[in-house]
This record gives C-alpha cells, sequence and structure tokens, in this order.
C-alpha cells in the first residue's frame, strides 16, 4: 500500500468523520424545524407566506405540531451516513497531497467536489426516500403512486421504492445533485480559507465556538445563495410533481424551464429565506460542534500518546 493510500485510511481522517457526522445530528436536529418548512415552501406551489414563522404557524394549526418533525429520524440516520463519507472523503485526500497547490481555495474547492461526487453517489437513495417520508402531508404526485405508502422507516422506503418503481428511482435527481456538489465545496472553500486567515492573524491559538459558527455561517451563506435554484429542481425531481402540463419523467432541464415559465426567475428562489435561515443556522452550530468534537479528540489522543512515551522511557 502506497503512502498516499495509507493516508485515507488514519486515525486523525477517521476523527474527523465521526466529529462532522455527529456534528450534523446535534445541528439537524436542533433546527429540523426549519428543514420542514423549507421543503414546505419548496414543494407546495399553493403554499403562500411571508416568513419562515408564518409557515411554522400554518403547518401547526393544520397537520400538528408533530408534522414540524416528521420524519426527523430517518433524516438524521441519513445526515450521519452523509457527513461521514463527506468529511472522511475530504480529509482523506486532504491527507493525500496529491495536488500541487497545498492549503489554497482551489485546492479546498477541488477536493471538496470530489468528496461531494462520492457522497451523491453513495447516499442519494437515503434522500429520496428522505424526502418522502417528510412530505407525506403533501398530495401525492402523479408520477409515483407509491408515494402515498407509508414507509415504516428507511430500510422499508429504500426497498418499496426499488421494488414498486425500480432501482432507478432511488436515484431520482442525481444529475442535480451531481451539480449540487458545488455547494459544500464552496461551502468548505470558504471555510476554509476564513480558518486560515484567521490563523495566520492571532495565530495556532485555541478558538472560541462562536467564531466557529459565524464561519460557518458565512461559508454556507454564500453557497446557498449560489447554488438556491439547482436545490429547488433537486427537491422536485426527488420528490416528484403533479403538474398538469408536464410529463411526469420530466428531467432537470424541462423542469428548470417549466418553473421559469410558470413563476418566473422568483419561482427559482421560492422558499429560500427560510432554507437560509435554516442552512446556516445548521450549518453553523454543525461546523462549531465538528471543531470541538475533533479538538477533544485530538486532545485525548496526543495525551495518550505523550503517556505511553513516558513509560517505554
Amino acid at each position: 500500500m502506497s503512502d498516499r493510500s495509507r493516508n485515507l485510511f488514519t486515525y486523525e481522517t477517521l476523527v474527523h468523520a465521526m466529529a462532522g457526522a455527529a456534528g450534523s445530528v446535534v445541528a439537524m436536529g436542533t433546527f429540523y424545524p426549519l428543514d420542514t418548512v423549507r421543503a414546505r415552501l419548496q414543494l407546495e406551489d399553493t403554499r403562500e407566506a411571508k416568513n419562515t414563522l408564518s409557515v411554522l404557524r400554518e403547518l401547526v394549526a393544520e397537520e400538528g405540531f408533530c408534522t414540524l418533525y416528521r420524519g426527523m429520524v430517518p433524516v438524521l440516520e441519513s445526515l450521519c451516513a452523509s457527513n461521514f463519507v463527506y468529511f472522511y472523503t475530504f480529509h482523506g485526500l486532504k491527507g493525500t497531497k496529491v495536488h500541487p497547490v497545498q492549503h489554497s481555495a482551489v485546492r479546498d474547492l477541488l477536493l471538496g467536489s470530489v468528496a461531494g461526487v462520492v457522497n451523491v453517489l453513495l447516499t442519494t437513495p437515503l434522500w429520496v426516500v428522505n424526502t418522502r417520508l417528510k412530505m407525506k402531508g403533501v398530495q401525492p404526485k402523479k408520477s409515483h403512486e407509491s408515494n402515498g405508502v407509508e414507509y415504516t422507516g428507511l430500510i422499508d422506503g429504500l426497498m418499496r421504492v426499488a421494488r414498486n418503481e425500480g432501482l432507478g428511482s432511488l436515484w431520482s435527481g442525481t444529475l442535480p445533485s451531481l451539480l449540487l456538489v458545488v455547494n459544500p465545496a464552496l461551502q468548505f472553500m470558504v471555510y476554509e480559507s476564513l480558518k486560515r486567515h484567521m490563523r495566520a492573524v492571532y495565530g495556532p491559538t485555541e478558538t472560541s465556538g462562536w467564531v466557529y459558527f459565524l464561519m460557518g455561517a458565512v461559508a454556507k451563506a454564500v453557497a446557498t445563495i449560489l447554488t438556491y435554484p439547482l436545490q429547488i429542481v433537486q427537491t422536485k425531481l426527488r420528490h416528484g410533481h403533479n403538474f398538469k402540463d408536464l410529463t411526469s419523467d420530466a428531467g432537470m432541464i424541462e423542469m428548470t424551464l417549466y418553473l421559469l415559465r410558470k413563476h418566473g426567475v422568483g419561482g427559482l428562489f421560492k422558499g429560500m429565506e427560510s432554507k437560509l435561515l435554516q442552512t446556516v443556522l445548521t450549518a453553523a452550530l454543525m461546523f462549531a460542534t465538528y471543531e470541538k468534537i475533533a479538538a477533544f479528540v485530538f486532545k485525548l489522543m496526543l495525551s495518550h500518546q505523550q503517556t505511553v512515551i513516558k513509560r517505554n522511557h
């Protein structure tokens, strides 16, 4: 096994992956109702609301408080797996030093894109089922009658979709998802750039969780605003649609053009306010939690290593 390959399988990479997965679960669990609002605004053309709070009130009044947390368990399971894959791939590749430009925004963007592609190909089926689980309250789409079936969980959903709609349905929306790898790639590029700048100015001192929180918020805001139209199309392709004047098997380009014709440019940014609120807060808390967990584990590992060295001497 080469040195580069060995760098992909290290305790350090594993720590980053586990800390990233844990941070994402903590963050999404905290702000999950905002994600429910985001999904409803993106998919329900008939729902009009001035702000996120209005939609929260509407959903509670119409469907009960529990609807805000519908499908949370499988989302957290999928997010944990997804972020583990992403953080492991990103930091594993970062350790291989395969790119000639070290510690640069371009390198972070490249590695983030590769990590995003790996993540999409491995975890898209989980997110297809999650969208179905979360949107039980929305009128079933015409293209998949099985959407009316209530899955008992993530595994049950994966099996039912594969059996009733074909294995390919589990990768619905993969093309926009592959294009959307630029979202986390941009996010990591901005975040890592901010972190490098901060360390260059203040040195390798221990950083407050609030600083990581703010850097994560800025990074995610930039990535979300630049890629939001693709996220709208991705969500509709995953869930399906009931547009009478659009074919049931419409692809990414057809869906994009249809939304532009029907709603104008604003249709590609519907629900962005709630998405920004949800995704910025979630990413900010995720990065803050990830950094603190990783730092704590690395300190334990260093302390253990020093103890072993002292015993040997």
